[in-house]
């Protein structure tokens, strides 16, 4: 059976129950994709891991389940099964006290309604456990108020019990479950420590403890689910509608999840954008912070992209569909965040096998209080059994647990507002420990737009016409960015260039076209190609020399005789760039460059990075090796080029950045961070909130273990109550859960 976990983040009651050993295999298989056939379920009280664990474990006997998947954050169960297998399935599920509900509603957004759907409020709850405190509480006046005596004693126990039911009711059922199946988490400690208190006659503060806890619970879970549905206040920025153009010329608005790819949709200024596609007609001034991040609108016009979600300002504009809305780049970051929120980072790791043997360690520190200190320390048999309770409720690591995944969630959350989009908690983390990172020339450091700068004939006497109209045709021909400028320059600049036909074309990766005109064999090649073929003199060398110091690519026209002309193209470095590598420095990372370009042309625009190491020439397998080499020389390294070309150094390196990839799948595939737009600072700003993510974390754990160990001396050698015990516990978990929303303020983490 393949078994995937979507959500390590607990919503509802954050009862951590994967501290204490409810975590699933470490070798479970995973699927990706449950297929078609799946079925979701909603399992409104499956809270936590443990949880999520019993009912693997009731699950795994079950023959015809071909895949499982969890989603904790949404209380979903997806199975893949045989009908027979489904129907057992559901019923194993039940008898362990779970109640699963179909879900296989459609949303209006073409998405499953279990995806996204919140779950039960659970401000319902709060009326009912505000009357259980307030009994709790009068419990307690009774017992200091009133004279000893049987009235005053049953009333006491009355109000505690009334108390106990009101809040208890879901801790105990979950409790037992837990307890039954040899799991100690919170809600079995709890369970024991408030049967144990009412037993031994301390009725208030087992009402009060179990009070204090369902609310602090309560309020806890509402925080949680604040980090984990940080993400999903993206749904809301592509409408539901989209008005679209019918064969008839007529415009209907219809669900964006029954548009078709390939129709006209209209937009008025004002309105947001309901799909991705491509404008057809009309000018405006776009607002994509919600996709890229970028603070200023972006003007655009026909043939440009226009993506789901970001808000049109000026003018109306008609545009092609050209994806459908749950395959729209807004879909793919919220599907690409709520995978990463799954994956647990190095820190949370940890944590959870820390809390696994943590927790039992405590339990067998609070048997041993119970049974040794009356002969050990002469306490009464009901003081040592008390501090033993006051263990219990004190041991459950919730605050450790919890203050991971909601820290993580946070600031993956915080980086995707901002157009960074992080694939997982482990890139979060790791993104602080960089030393050196590989920049590619074009499209990252520079505009990657490059234009034709000259077109120069190695003879002057050759017909200037018939060499521009070979350049062009082989140009036209390929879609690599040089030749786009070459054909486009020569277009606007030459009208006596004609574009002719070319027979055997071919692309050299690294190198260059080539193709065959009028019978006749040329290539558009680079410097490298060239000499390779022998093609390279003096004369040559000296022409581009002049024109690669000046910071031009050179790609040259040549026939089978020698090379007849070179187009000497520009691409202009960014404004953002020699901000964004001077804030590298800043952090200790060494920047330096790789690309393919030639090594002057590439020494020109890294000296206006400013820039010191440069690796010019280099094919992609080329960059691999590279990259190796930065990670011997340096330590941890990261690669940012286009997630495509650059995909062998972008998987080698320590963490790949794609820049300039909105509407990508490719380069969201490749890289393990995409940069939404083309802004290279994005790098630095990422790996400060790594820092900053780092730093609370371990604020987070540091809080949580300092006050458990705190409360349990005060416990064992002190004077700490039951109800103390909670506010230790829970308080703790609060004070770690609001420090972790912190990084959702985050703008730019300076």
């Amino acid at each position: 059976m393949d078994i995937q976990n979507a959500s390590t983040v607990p919503s509802g009651n954050a009862c951590c129950g994967s501290a204490c050993g409810a975590t699933a295999p470490a070798s479970s298989p995973q699927v990706a994709n449950l297929g078609g056939s799946a079925q979701r379920f909603r399992i409104n009280t499956m809270d936590c891991a443990s949880e999520e664990s019993e009912i693997r474990r009731a699950l795994e006997p079950i023959s015809g389940i071909d895949a499982l998947r969890f989603d904790l954050g949404q209380r979903v169960m997806s199975l893949s099964a045989s009908p027979a297998a489904l129907e057992a399935a559901l019923s194993a599920v039940r008898k362990i006290g779970f109640d699963p509900q179909s879900l296989d509603r459609p949303s209006a957004d073409g998405q499953d309604d279990s995806d996204h759907a919140a779950p039960e409020p659970l401000k319902s709850e709060l009326p009912k456990l505000v009357l259980a405190l307030a009994l709790a509480i009068a419990a307690e006046g009774v017992f200091f108020l009133a004279a000893d005596g049987l009235p005053a004693r049953v009333a006491e126990m009355a109000l505690a019990g009334l108390a106990i039911a009101l809040a208890g009711f879901s801790t105990y059922k979950k409790g037992l479950m837990a307890l039954k199946a040899g799991r100690l988490n919170i809600n079995g400690l709890m369970a024991v420590a408030v049967t144990g208190a009412f037993l031994i006659g301390q009725w208030p503060e087992a009402a009060m403890v179990m009070a204090l806890y369902a609310i602090a619970e309560l309020i806890e879970a509402r925080a949680v689910d604040r980090a984990r549905n940080a993400i999903k206040s993206l749904l809301a920025m592509a409408p539901e509608e989209a008005e679209v153009r019918q064969d008839d010329g007529t415009w209907v608005r219809q669900l964006t999840a029954s548009v078709a790819v390939g129709a006209t949709v209209r937009i008025r200024p004002g309105e947001r954008v309901p799909l991705d596609g491509v404008i057809l007609t009309g000018t405006s001034a776009i607002d994509q912070a919600p996709i890229t991040g970028e603070s200023m609108p972006i003007d655009k016009g026909p043939g440009d992209e226009v993506y789901a979600g970001t808000i049109n300002q000026v003018a109306a504009l008609e545009f092609r569909v050209t994806a459908p809305a749950s395959d729209s780049t807004l879909a793919r970051i919220i599907h690409a965040v709520e995978q990463a929120q799954g994956s647990r980072a190095p820190t949370q790791r940890f944590v959870d096998r820390f809390a696994a043997i943590y927790t039992p360690a405590v339990f067998v520190l609070a048997l041993a209080v119970a049974l040794l200190t009356p002969w050990l320390m002469g306490w009464t048999w009901m003081q040592a059994l008390y501090k033993a309770l006051v263990l219990l409720v004190i041991a459950c690591p919730c605050a450790l647990v919890i203050s991971t995944p909601v820290t993580v969630v946070s600031g993956l959350a915080a980086a995707a507002r901002r157009g960074i989009l992080i694939k997982g908690g482990v890139y979060l983390e790791d993104a602080r420990k960089l030393k050196a990172v590989a920049l590619d020339k074009t499209g990252t450091i520079t505009e990657g737009k490059p234009r034709l700068m000259e077109f120069e004939p190695v003879d002057s006497a050759t017909d200037h016409a018939q060499l521009a109209s070979l350049a062009l045709s082989l140009a036209n021909r390929s879609d690599h960015p040089v030749s786009s400028a070459i054909a486009q320059g020569l277009q606007a600049g030459d009208a006596s260039a004609v574009q002719r036909e070319v027979d055997d074309f071919a692309a050299a990766p690294g190198r260059g076209v080539q193709g065959r005109i009028d019978g006749a064999a040329y290539v558009l090649a680079n410097h490298r190609w060239i000499e390779e073929r022998g093609q390279c003199t003096p004369e040559i060398e000296t022409r581009l020399r002049a024109h690669e110091q000046a910071g031009r690519t050179v790609t040259l026209l040549a026939s089978e005789c020698g090379v007849l002309a070179l187009c000497a193209v520009a691409d202009t470095i960014k404004a953002s760039s020699q901000k964004a590598v001077a804030e590298l420095k800043a952090l200790g990372v060494t920047p330096i460059m790789l690309t393919g370009d030639n090594q002057a042309t590439a020494e020109a625009i890294a000296a206006q990075a400013g820039i010191a190491e440069v690796h010019g020439n280099l094919l992609p397998e080329e960059k691999l090796a590279a990259i190796q080499a930065l990670q011997a020389a340096h330590g941890p390294t990261a690669m940012t080029g286009d997630g495509i070309n650059d995909a062998p150094a972008l998987a080698q390196a320590d963490i790949g950045f794609a820049m300039g990839a909105a509407g990508t799948h490719t380069a969201m595939e490749a890289a393990d961070v995409v940069v939404m737009n083309d802004d290279l600072r994005r790098l630095p700003e990422t790996i400060r909130l790594s820092q900053r993510t780092h730093a609370v974390l371990w604020q987070n754990i540091s809080l949580a273990l300092g006050i458990k160990f705190v409360f349990l001396i005060a416990a064992v050698i002190g004077d700490a109550s039951m109800w103390m015990a909670v506010f230790a516990d829970m308080g703790a978990s609060l004070l770690v859960v609001f420090n972790g929303l912190r990084l959702l303020r985050v703008r730019d983490p300076r």
